[in-house]
């Protein structure tokens, strides 16, 4: 097995040669937390009232920290381009590679569809009550959505030497709002607007346990994921050995505090019922600010600094949504097509264009029928079953993949898979679950479990497809 990972090295190195490397640690760490800190999650916490920090720390124990020890274990093991389609290639076969790759990429393309909705919704936000039509606005939505793929896909074509300051900036963004967030209810509470303030108040759930859980499954899979994804650029990385592992370490406890204290922040202003589940940070700034003498400019800024950040973590959807295509296209999956190199800047220009077009059908296609919270919450859902397929297959290499990776696992890290596996089918088990009223809950999941069988149906078709025509070069 060792030869194999070897040998699978070197052919995917020899690929690599052709593609820049201009990403480093710090450039890793703040795409990190760019990455898995979203705008939406604080508000999805908040619905569980001052149990969140329970259930916080518990998809902390049981989730994160497993995911952080696996991805470091695995990038180190394949510090290869394409990360976890590799890894999942070698550690078990090709069809599980594609397969795991193809839902990584349905999870992409469907966040980039929501992107729209995100920058619509903030830039409501940040204008004031007369721009409160436009996340209700089909039209607007559409038009933003369009504006905003377009863009990317002009930044994706020019590379990362160009799209990591994107990223750069979209987190140094995240930090600045989520700063003026945290210390938002201790600005109140000094000047006597909050009488009381729990940071870190510790209490047990008082909701229904099925409830809890439901929305503990989401903070895992869908708030505290992503390390992994990072790791399918690792061609494009100057040490990804290295330094994919520590921007792991050096970004999670910072994440994690992000997520807990903005969690407490929106309950101190905003309670757990009228919560804007696709924009409860700007929800809680405009509230939090609104007895300062200017307190519209100052929200107004950090909401537009929340719009910076949703629009540089969709550019990295973009781009790892473009590499995977293009690594499936070395091994013969995909036509070469998708592999190919843009002249001057060495990105896979067809495989950008393909994905904008692809997310911009399901971004208009997404909101047919729909309001905008239903419309958020059902490509939401689907995303979310499509990365617990990730993470199951994610969990189980180091648990039941080939000899050398399995073997080298140590006993506790198969522990800490075992109990994301777990976790990863419980996200799955209740993603059909919607956590707001919706005209039909039974219609609801139908069209969560359609689409998941209907896209995985096409992925194994052109997996299928793909092997015959390679056999028949042969």
């Amino acid at each position: 097995m060792n030869t194999e990972l070897d040998r699978a090295e070197r052919d995917v190195e020899e690929h690599s040669v052709a593609l820049t490397k201009p990403l480093g640690l710090r450039d890793l760490v703040l795409t990190q937390i760019l990455f898995v800190v979203g705008s939406s999650w604080v508000g999805t916490a908040a619905k569980l009232g001052p149990s969140h920090l329970f259930f916080w720390l518990l998809a902390i124990l049981l989730f994160y920290i497993p995911q952080a020890a696996v991805v470091i274990y695995l990038n180190r093991l394949m510090p290869l381009e394409g990360g976890l389609y590799q890894w999942a290639k070698l550690g078990f076969n090709e069809f599980a590679g594609f397969i795991v790759a193809w839902n990584l990429w349905l999870l992409s393309i469907t966040v980039i569809a929501l992107g729209g909705m995100f920058v619509t919704t903030n830039i409501s936000y940040a204008i004031g009550e007369t721009a409160g039509w436009m996340p209700n606005s089909k039209w607007c939505v559409s038009l933003i959505s369009c504006a905003l793929v377009a863009g990317l896909g002009w930044t994706g074509i020019r590379g990362l030497s160009l799209g990591k300051w994107v990223h750069n900036i979209g987190a140094f963004a995240m930090l600045l709002v989520y700063g003026a967030l945290i210390a938002l209810p201790l600005i109140s509470l000094a000047r006597g607007e909050v009488k009381q303030y729990h940071a870190l108040q510790f209490a047990a759930p008082t909701i229904s346990i099925f409830y809890c859980f439901n929305i503990f499954s989401k903070l895992a899979v869908g708030a505290l994921s992503g390390f992994e994804y990072v790791a399918i650029l690792a061609g494009e990385t100057r040490a990804p050995a290295r330094d994919i592992g520590r921007s792991v370490l050096i970004a999670s406890p910072v994440i994690a505090l992000m997520f807990i204290l903005g969690t407490s922040s929106v309950l101190a202003f905003i309670g757990n019922d009228q919560i804007d589940l696709i924009g409860p940070v700007p929800q809680t700034l405009r509230l939090g600010l609104r007895s300062f003498p200017i307190a519209g400019v100052i929200a107004s800024v950090g909401i537009l600094l929340m719009t910076v950040r949703s629009i540089s973590s969709t550019s990295v959807h973009l781009t790892g949504s473009s590499r995977l295509p293009m690594v499936a296209g070395w091994d013969r999956l995909l036509p070469g097509w998708f592999s190919r190199l843009h002249p001057r800047y060495k990105t896979p220009i067809n495989s950008i264009v393909f994905v904008g077009a692809i997310t911009l059908l399901i971004a208009i296609a997404s909101q047919i029928g729909a309001g905008i919270q239903e419309a958020f919450q059902l490509v939401d859902n689907a995303a979310n079953v499509f990365y617990g397929i990730v993470y199951l297959a994610l969990f189980a290499i180091p648990i039941a993949g080939a000899g050398a990776i399995r073997c080298g696992a140590p006993i506790w890290l198969r522990v800490a898979a075992l109990c994301g596996f777990a976790v990863s089918l419980l996200a799955i088990f209740f993603t059909v679950y919607p956590i707001i009223d919706v005209s039909n809950r039974l219609i609801f999941a139908a069209k969560i479990i359609g689409v998941t069988v209907i896209a995985n149906a096409i992925g194994v078709t052109i997996f299928g497809l793909a092997k015959r025509r390679r056999s028949a070069v042969r």
